[in-house]
């Protein structure tokens, strides 16, 4: 089927239509401070202080960064979210983002957390994905001891075996409630043991659909490879393949483990090559859309635009419940907000949790932003374009 006209994500008009002017002139003064690397790098040192102080400074954390990237300190303060974006047909994706947890009571409470997101999820229009990171739900140094391979002492074993029942009691619940779930990538130090998690569940759960998702990182050169190999174990082994394809955000981390360890360096020698196999991966989905089930988590408006175009050329209706675009929230909106005026299913990333937790979600977030080339003047380009197009109207 021949491709119609490229797709665009130009119309700030669309990406803001749900903002005030007062709303997007907060937005453009935060986008101008997160413009600047120098800000962001002593303002986060200054926030993280300042919390470690006692000052009074959460009323004002909570009206700005926190307020424009999250979507309350609760489910509950998160309604109001999930209400206004699902007026404009995107969905939600409650993202749990409190960091630091490391004992077992804390660990299990936060997996009661998401156990109730996934009830939110089976009794909401707006929610159409739960999502953990194991992370979360276990300590980090316990599972990179196992992918490392070393002996498990016998409390080890037990609190590994602890992440292993945690994960089953969200997938088992989910797929109980016909929810679907996404289980995220991390750092490469554990994410053998989450793939491993990952495929044993989708193998248990998505018999007769895709419930369970993983989740592959395309700055990592072998990524491509695993999806093509998912899909294959999938047929042979009759289970739907879920799948979230993302670039992904540990690159830095990642390059320095492992020339301090001395294993091959698992990231892509360039942003193209990553580039290329992330829309390889766009194009292989689609082509095998009838056993895979996928969401494309991307803030590039290239890949967004093929996708669309590789849907209309393989098939596949707008609205497929087995293809889904997604953005964190607070950025991309020209891209969300676009893609649902057209028809397309389009979430966000909703992160959410106890302010003082969600901050190290928050700094990454700021510091990401300002070191993806081109990535936080584009929203701050696109939030001026409004503001003039509504002053011209004005003044009209």
């Amino acid at each position: 089927m021949p491709v119609t006209h490229p797709f665009t994500f130009e119309d700030t008009e669309v990406a803001f239509a749900s903002k005030s002017d007062r709303e997007l002139k907060k937005m453009y003064w935060l986008f101008a401070a997160m413009n600047s690397n120098f800000l962001v790098r002593f303002g986060t040192q200054g926030v993280i202080l300042a919390l470690k102080m006692k000052m009074p400074i959460k009323k004002l954390i909570k009206s700005t960064v926190f307020g424009h990237f999250c979507g309350g300190e609760t489910i509950q303060e998160c309604k109001q979210t999930i209400s206004e974006l699902g007026a404009s047909g995107i969905g939600t994706i409650l993202d749990y983002s409190a960091e630091g947890e490391k004992t077992e009571a804390g660990f299990d409470a936060n997996k009661e957390e998401i156990l109730q997101t996934v009830m939110n999820a089976a009794t909401s229009a707006h929610i159409p994905f739960a999502v953990m990171k194991v992370s979360g739900l276990g300590s980090e140094e316990l599972m990179t001891k196992s992918q490392d391979g070393k002996q498990l002492n016998g409390k080890e074993q037990k609190a590994f075996d602890n992440i292993h029942r945690r994960v089953e009691e969200l997938c088992s619940k989910a797929h109980e409630l016909n929810v679907r779930i996404f289980i995220d990538a991390e750092d490469y130090a554990y994410q053998g043991v989450i793939d491993g998690l990952a495929l044993e569940m989708m193998r248990k759960y998505n018999k007769e659909q895709a419930i369970v998702y993983t989740t592959l990182q395309f700055y990592r050169w072998d990524a491509y490879d695993k999806l093509v190999g998912l899909h294959e174990k999938g047929k042979t082994e009759r289970f739907y393949l879920g799948v979230k394809l993302v670039r992904g955000a540990y690159m830095e981390n990642e390059r320095e483990r492992a020339e301090e360890l001395g294993y091959k360096d698992p990231i892509q020698p360039t942003k193209q090559a990553t580039d290329i196999d992330y829309n390889r991966a766009l194009d292989f989905c689609a082509a095998n859309h009838k056993r895979i089930a996928f969401c494309s988590g991307s803030h590039n408006e290239q890949s967004n635009a093929l996708l669309t175009s590789l849907m209309q050329q393989y098939g596949i209706a707008k609205d497929d419940p087995g293809v889904f675009f997604a953005q964190l929230y607070g950025m991309s909106d020209n891209i969300s907000f676009k893609l649902s005026k057209e028809g397309y299913n389009v979430a966000k990333y909703v992160p959410y949790g106890p302010l003082e937790k969600v901050m190290p979600y928050l700094i990454r977030r700021a510091e990401e932003n300002t070191s993806v080339a081109g990535q936080t003047g584009r929203e701050f380009s696109f939030i001026k374009k409004e503001l003039d197009r509504r002053s011209s109207l004005k003044s009209a």
